[in-house]
């Protein structure tokens, strides 16, 4: 039971940092926000974490990283057409067209832009899950390729981080013009980039 107390409060951390860092960026985010937020104290919050910054790895370990993994990683890893999985994951983005989204932007691209520069320990890990996204997208269009379902002429490797740019891109611009419309059309034109390598 004591064992299983520390992993919720350690969650409870976990939960509201992730939100005080993707509504603010890391280092405007505020540990007091984060402590009010959950209720809980500076004890609690050192006692999981010893500075700010392993509280800040740590979201990106187990709230970013996973949560890409689990909208978008893993639908097109473990399908057995994978084309048609990633071209139902851009469907599924357009479809439920994220507020938070579009409001705060992306938390992995945000993050990039402001922590990569400055600490490579942050640097390393979002670059991480940044290859895990190409890595998994180029072996789901070579899968595709070999079932015929993607153009032969096609270089998996660059279309894949093709698509991860424009769809980062897509929500740079959504956050930028607070639109939903700018959102759903431009993941719509890669849609149609995706659904086109079958030809």
């Amino acid at each position: 039971m004591q064992a299983k107390q520390r992993d919720v409060t350690r969650d409870k951390l976990l939960q509201a940092a992730f939100g005080e860092i993707h509504r603010n960026g890391f280092q405007a985010a505020s540990i007091a926000k984060v402590l009010a937020d959950t209720g809980l104290t500076k004890g609690a919050l050192y006692h999981h974490f010893r500075s700010k910054r392993e509280l800040g790895l740590a979201v990106i370990d187990e709230m970013i990283g996973p949560r890409l993994d689990e909208a978008v990683f893993r639908p097109v890893r473990d399908s057995e057409h994978p084309l048609q999985a990633l071209v139902g994951v851009l469907d599924e983005k357009i479809r439920a067209s994220d507020p938070e989204i579009i409001k705060w932007g992306c938390p992995l691209n945000n993050l990039m832009q402001e922590m990569s520069p400055l600490d490579d320990g942050f640097k390393d890990r979002l670059t991480g899950i940044l290859k895990t996204w190409r890595r998994t997208l180029t072996d789901g269009l070579l899968q595709a390729q070999r079932q015929g379902e993607v153009g032969v002429q096609v270089d998996c490797k660059a279309a894949a981080l093709y698509i991860v740019a424009s769809w980062e891109g897509c929500i740079g611009v959504a956050k930028s013009l607070q639109s939903t419309k700018a959102y759903q059309l431009c993941l719509e034109q890669l849609r149609a980039y995706v659904s086109g390598l079958g030809r």
